[in-house]
């Protein structure tokens, strides 16, 4: 006998509770339909958003969106998942794993989606148009982002110099600009950071570490994908190659700043003296020179430095350290450029005479105090007392001996 419509309307009323495992939930009953044409596929649906699956198994998990279960928790910060797969993919983070990395320039992902996304670059794939300006992007989260300038406008607007932002959050950044707030403060030396990525980056010229060391020359690095780009040098896979002189670089960027010792190039000028760098790093340590800026201090006695190099060659005065050893007369030192100086000694002898008198030394710098002997010249003088030096070291050891000035 066959059913009329009334029995068969009856018959798909009921709800139907489905177990996940979190707790028990009802919605309308779950509809499985054949296809014809995939008579083997069961096709489960819900009426929540009308999403279709294969497995049931898959919409008892779907459900956990509606329901808002997360029975997946991080035994590191507590937060909540609703699979164990995007636990798996959280506790990366903590791991510090990135086991995804990019071809091109050796940049590693937690997730293989971000490195998906990350070949965009390189690529120039923009797969989201913006349907009101036509302006593309490399990632859906970028596009809504920028759907607010057409939905929403920019409400978020600095009074102190007019720029616009339309997420709080950035707003919120900016404005510490203006107000000078640190909200990251480094422990060791009190310098403060609005941004905490900038704050680990700067711990990094404290704490020295390098756990990740290339097994072919023993270079270390505090990162490891600044390790696995050092390892295309003993690889021989350096993309980008110079058509002047040959040599490769694993990063364009790298190259282009190559290019400048050829093309001669310095684009980075002093606004003090006018003084100009072919890379904007020199420019930002010359520039202390007229800030008197020494921003790294040593832990252990306080003597502060311009540059992250002398601090870290200071540091071996205290632990003792001397690992750059003659092979001539077994003499160590704690910088290498001491035992290059010291080198000339076995190799050059005395290449430095004086035409006045006929004595020869080791280095330039020792000859051209010499000559002062003879031109009666004493150019460095004591800003505090007026007494003058033939050598600046001289000038230093007296300001910090009399005036306690470093």
């Amino acid at each position: 006998m066959v059913p009329n419509e009334t029995e068969e309307k009856e018959r798909n009323k009921p709800h139907h509770d489905i177990i996940t495992g979190e707790e028990s939930f009802s919605w309308p009953q779950t509809e499985k339909t054949l296809s014809q044409k995939t008579a083997h596929k069961s096709c489960f649906t819900t009426f929540h958003c009308e999403k279709s699956f294969n497995e049931h198994g898959n919409l008892k998990v779907h459900m956990r969106v509606h329901t808002e279960a997360n029975p997946f928790t991080c035994q590191q910060c507590g937060k909540s998942l609703n699979r164990k797969g995007d636990l798996n993919r959280h506790m990366r983070i903590h791991a510090g794993e990135k086991p995804f990395t990019c071809p091109e320039c050796g940049k590693s992902f937690t997730q293989k989606v971000n490195l998906k996304i990350h070949l965009r670059v390189h690529t120039g794939e923009k797969p989201y148009p913006c349907k009101q300006c036509g302006v593309s992007f490399n990632h859906e989260g970028n596009l809504n982002r920028h759907m607010r300038v057409h939905t929403v406008g920019k409400p978020f607007t600095c009074s102190e110099c007019g720029k616009i932002f339309n997420r709080e959050i950035n707003f919120n950044n900016h404005m510490r600009v203006h107000t000078g707030e640190s909200r990251f403060t480094c422990q060791l030396c009190g310098k403060g950071f609005i941004q905490k990525v900038n704050l680990n980056r700067h711990m990094r010229i404290h704490t020295e570490d390098e756990p990740y060391t290339c097994q072919q020359c023993g270079k270390s690095f505090t990162q490891r994908v600044n390790l696995k780009i050092h390892m295309r040098v003993h690889a021989r896979e350096g993309h980008f190659i110079c058509q002047l002189c040959g040599l490769s670089f694993v990063k364009k960027g790298l190259l282009n700043k190559h290019m400048r010792t050829h093309t001669g190039e310095k684009p980075y000028v002093c606004h003090h003296c006018e003084k100009s760098f072919n890379q904007k790093g020199d420019l930002n340590c010359h520039l202390r020179i007229h800030t008197g800026e020494k921003p790294y201090t040593c832990p252990e006695c306080g003597k502060s430095f311009k540059q992250s190099g002398c601090l870290k060659v200071h540091m071996k005065t205290h632990n003792g350290e001397k690992p750059h050893t003659c092979k001539e007369c077994g003499v160590s030192f704690a910088h290498k450029g001491n035992l290059y100086r010291h080198m000339k000694i076995h190799t050059e002898g005395k290449s430095f005479t004086c035409q006045q008198c006929g004595n020869s030394f080791i280095r330039k710098g020792d000859l051209k105090a010499h000559i002062s002997v003879h031109t009666g010249e004493i150019p460095f003088t004591c800003q505090q007392c007026g007494k003058s030096f033939t050598l600046k070291g001289n000038l230093n050891k007296h300001m910090r001996k009399l005036h306690c000035i470093s």
